[in-house]
C-alpha cells in the first residue's frame, strides 16, 4: 500500500512578501527569468533617456499583477509586470522643470515699477524756502490724511497719559497761565491762527523736560521744561521752535519719508531674498543703515529749520532772542550731567537732533538778524516771517534770509 504524500504548501519568497497570499493555479505561468525581461516594453512613465537598470534590480522590482474580482475594469493581463520600488526616481528623471516667468516679462515688470516709482517721487518734490533744500512731501498742509493722522496721534497721546496716571494742570495753575500768555503772543506771528483749533495741555511732570505741538494746534508742555525756561523769552524759544515745525510742514514730510523708506526697504528685502539674506536686511539694514544714512540727517535739517523760524518768530513777537542762547546752554549742562551719571553720550551723526553746542553756534550767527527784526517790529502781525514762509512754500518761491 502506497501512502500519498501531501504536496508542499506554497510559500511566497521574500521578494513578494508584501503581496497577499494567493494559491497559484496550474494555468498561471511561472515568473519569467531575468533574461526574458529585456524584451518587455518599458512602462509609460519610464524615461527613454535613462540607462536600463541592472538585471538584479529588475528581478527585485517586479511583482505579478493580481486580478481584482471586485473591479473587472482594472483587470490587466496577468502575465504583465510593473515596477514599484523606484517609480518616484524614474519619474523625477523624466520630469521637466517648472517654467517661471520669462526674462522679458520680469524685466518689463521691473522697468514699469521703477519708472512709476521715479515719477511718483519727482512729482512730489518741493523746495523749502528757508534752507533752499529739496524735499519729498506727499501731504500738503490741507491734506485730509494728515489731519486724520494728527487726530489719531492726539487721541492716542491722551489715552497714554491717562494710562500712565499723568495729571493735566488746570487752567488756573500758574504754569498753565504762563504757557497761555506766551502762546497768545506767538500765535498771531505763526500764520496759523485762524486755521487751527488751539488747545494747550500742561502736564505735571517735573522730571521731564519736553514740549511739542501736533498739527491742528494741540500744544503739549511738560512742566519739567519750566525749570530750564526761566523767563518768557526762554519759553518762547521752545514754543516757537515747536510751532515752526508745523509752519514748515515737517509732520507731513516725516510721514512721506516713512513711505519712501518702506518702499526702499521692501525692494532691498526682495533683492536679498534671492540670495538668502532677506531677514538680515530687514533686521539690520532696515533699522540702522537707512536711519543713519537718510532719516537722521533729514531730521537734523528739520530741527535747524525750526530753530531759525522759531527764533525769527519770537523776535517779531517782541521776545528777546538772546535768551535762546542761555536756554540751549542750560540744556547742554543737563546733558553733560546725565552723561556723568552714566548716561549714553549719543554722537550727533547718530542722533535725530543737532547737538546743543551746534545749536548755540547757529543761533549766535542768526542773532544780528533776529535783533534787527525785533527792533523793526511793532509787535503786529504785518509781514511776519512765518507768513512769508508759508506764502513762499505755497507759491514755490524763495526767502532771502541769513541761513
Amino acid at each position: 500500500m502506497f501512502l500519498l504524500r501531501r504536496p508542499p504548501r506554497f510559500r511566497p519568497s521574500r521578494i513578494f512578501s508584501h503581496v497577499p497570499h494567493q494559491k497559484p493555479t496550474p494555468r498561471s505561468p511561472p515568473p519569467p527569468s531575468p533574461q526574458s525581461l529585456r524584451s518587455y516594453p518599458q512602462p509609460r512613465w519610464h524615461s527613454t533617456k535613462s540607462p536600463p537598470p541592472e538585471e538584479e534590480e529588475i528581478h527585485q522590482r517586479i511583482i505579478p499583477h493580481k486580478r481584482n474580482p471586485y473591479n473587472p475594469s482594472n483587470n490587466r493581463n496577468p502575465y504583465s509586470y510593473r515596477t514599484y520600488n523606484n517609480d518616484h526616481y524614474i519619474r523625477l528623471q523624466a520630469a521637466e522643470p517648472l517654467r517661471g516667468p520669462s526674462k522679458i516679462t520680469t524685466t518689463a515688470v521691473i522697468a514699469i515699477a521703477t519708472t512709476a516709482g521715479l515719477l511718483f517721487y519727482f512729482a512730489n518734490l518741493e523746495k523749502v524756502p528757508v534752507s533752499n533744500r529739496t524735499r519729498f512731501n506727499v501731504y500738503g498742509p490741507d491734506s485730509s490724511t494728515l489731519k486724520s493722522v494728527a487726530e489719531m496721534s492726539y487721541k492716542r497721546l491722551l489715552i497714554e497719559l491717562q494710562d500712565q496716571g499723568a495729571r493735566i494742570l488746570p487752567e488756573w495753575d500758574p504754569r498753565t497761565v504762563r504757557v497761555r500768555r506766551v502762546m497768545q503772543r506767538l500765535i498771531p506771528f505763526s500764520g496759523m491762527g485762524a486755521n487751527q483749533d488751539w488747545e494747550i495741555f500742561v502736564i505735571d511732570a517735573p522730571n521731564q523736560a519736553n514740549a511739542f505741538v501736533l498739527p491742528g494746534g494741540k500744544v503739549f508742555v511738560f512742566s519739567g521744561i519750566m525749570n530750564l525756561a526761566r523767563g518768557d523769552s526762554a519759553l518762547a524759544t521752545v514754543l516757537g521752535h515747536e510751532i515752526a515745525h508745523n509752519v514748515a510742514g515737517h509732520f507731513g514730510e516725516r510721514l512721506s519719508q516713512d513711505i519712501g523708506k518702506n518702499i526702499l526697504l521692501f525692494s532691498l528685502m526682495l533683492l536679498g531674498g534671492v540670495i538668502g539674506i532677506g531677514p538680515l536686511i530687514a533686521g539690520w539694514f532696515g533699522t540702522s543703515v537707512i536711519d543713519i544714512t537718510f532719516g537722521n540727517p533729514m531730521s537734523r535739517l528739520q530741527e535747524t529749520e525750526a530753530d531759525y523760524i522759531g527764533l525769527m518768530m519770537m523776535s517779531e513777537a517782541c521776545f528777546d532772542p538772546r535768551d535762546a542762547v542761555g536756554f540751549w546752554g542750560r540744556m547742554e549742562m543737563v546733558g553733560q550731567r546725565e552723561v556723568a551719571r552714566g548716561g549714553v553720550d549719543v554722537p550727533e551723526w547718530a542722533s535725530t537732533h543737532p547737538s546743543n553746542a551746534n545749536r548755540i553756534k547757529k543761533i549766535q550767527e542768526w542773532l544780528p538778524e533776529a535783533m534787527r527784526k525785533r527792533e523793526d517790529s511793532d509787535c503786529s502781525t504785518t509781514g511776519s516771517t512765518a507768513d512769508a514762509f508759508r506764502r513762499a512754500l505755497e507759491t514755490g518761491g524763495f526767502i532771502i534770509m541769513g541761513w
